[in-house]
């Protein structure tokens, strides 16, 4: 981890900012724009890119990919560039708790699997791209967004590690045991053989 050299009251104020950014629900905002309807009524009703995608629009899921994860990153780097490495830090798990409890959806968000990966980006782009390559080798192998996930996150730590970024690994641990929580109901229809797989239908 880095030292945590940044006044506590400018700590806190980049963390709610950087929570304010990553609770914006851009897949709702996407499917709104888009004619699709409700989301959270749609398919999971769930808020990210792959529920948008059983809607059939691609463009609308592949743009709420894009701004999922951007909202991890953006908040990263302006936070870096703003006060340090470690507001950087906290920035990132502030805009990813945003994503999965958002205030202006009732604290009922999405499983900040886009945002995850936009926030490893922007910490550490090594580390991010390695996730992002798990991310992709399963889904194209197996089809489960879920299980590219859960193996993107456990991955994540031990990333981190290989490549020499040591000092982001303890809040990559944090960040996968909330991925991990919030794919309670995806693990348990992966053990029951019931998960969709990608591409499946609406």
């Amino acid at each position: 981890m880095p030292a945590f050299d940044t006044a506590p009251l400018i700590l806190g104020l980049v963390a709610l900012l950087a929570y304010l950014l990553g609770a914006v629900p851009f897949g709702i905002v996407m499917a709104r724009a888009f004619g699709l309807g409700d989301l959270r009524k749609i398919g999971s009703g769930n808020i990210g890119a792959t529920n948008v995608l059983r809607t059939g629009n691609k463009l609308a899921a592949f743009l709420t990919l894009i701004l999922d994860a951007g909202k991890g990153g953006l908040a990263v780097l302006i936070a870096r560039f703003l006060v340090g490495e470690d507001a950087a830090q906290v920035a990132g798990l502030a805009a990813f708790l945003g994503h999965l409890f958002p205030v202006y959806l009732g604290f009922r968000g999405g499983k900040g699997v886009a945002t995850f990966l936009g926030t490893l980006l922007a910490l550490a782009w090594p580390v991010g791209l390695a996730a992002c390559g798990t991310w992709l080798a399963v889904a194209l192998a197996l089809r489960y967004s879920s299980l590219s996930a859960l193996l993107a996150a456990i991955s994540a730590p031990v990333w981190a590690l290989v490549l020499g970024h040591g000092e982001i690994v303890v809040l990559c641990v944090l960040l996968a045991a909330l991925i991990f929580l919030r794919h309670r109901a995806n693990i348990g229809r992966l053990l029951a053989g019931r998960e969709p797989r990608i591409g499946a239908g609406k």
